[in-house]
């Protein structure tokens, strides 16, 4: 789905990901794990590209859903992966994903044994202002202690991983289940409410325009 001529979205993977087409690809999250041959067909047949085009995979936090395809398809293509330093030992295996909370986190703990993912050695480590890809890297703990937004001035683009959902449109905050320090993650969104921006593009849920900050800002006085 195109987002925007130089955006677009990879159909049919849970767990949102985007295609962006600049100086080489560039990949923002992965989906679930056995996706990758999806994200594959978006580059060869919608954008008519070849897989080693692909040059960086930008994680936003470690969850599964968002990092399920990474290993594979930097084995395909070549392409390097960036994480926020504070997510790369959980993304690599070196630490173990925590437990999510309430009945509905059992029973992801219980879907999350088929849907492991392979782990990844990042090749960059990210840190809040760290630029990359003409992408700003914006810190915003809470859903994860790594996850990260990235924003594109330019096309006025903030891509938001879980730090926001956007279900039917309606942006609200991150799953209670899965995020352990919900004060830290209302904290990130208010950094977010600062910026200006057009759209948002959520881990989950459909695109929300125009004047997407504008929303941002209304969920998070609700947070007062």
């Amino acid at each position: 789905m195109e987002i925007l001529p130089e955006i677009h979205q990879v159909d049919g993977v849970q767990g949102n990901c985007f295609l962006l087409d600049r100086e080489g690809l560039v990949l923002i999250d992965t989906g679930l794990p056995r996706n990758n041959k999806k994200i594959l067909s978006c580059i060869r047949d919608t954008l008519k590209k070849d897989p080693k085009d692909l040059k960086y995979i930008i994680i936003t936090h470690y969850h599964v859903d968002h990092t399920g395809n990474a290993a594979e398809l930097r084995d395909i293509t070549g392409a390097k992966v960036a994480i926020h330093e504070a997510d790369a030992d959980y993304l690599g295996g070196k630490m173990p994903m925590p437990p999510l909370q309430g009945l509905r986190g059992r029973i992801l703990n219980i879907l999350l044994f088929f849907w492991s993912a392979k782990p990844v050695n990042p090749d960059i480590l990210l840190h809040d202002g760290d630029s990359i890809c003409g992408l700003q890297c914006i810190h915003t703990p809470g859903h994860t202690p790594g996850s990260i937004c990235l924003h594109d001035p330019a096309l006025q683009v903030v891509f938001c991983g879980d730090a926001f959902l956007t279900k039917n449109g309606i942006v609200s905050g991150p799953p209670l289940s899965a995020t352990p320090n919900m004060a830290e993650a209302n904290t990130s969104a208010k950094k977010i409410s600062h910026l200006d921006f057009d759209i948002l593009l959520s881990g989950h849920g459909i695109p929300v325009r125009p004047h997407a900050s504008e929303q941002v800002a209304g969920f998070c006085r609700t947070l007062d």
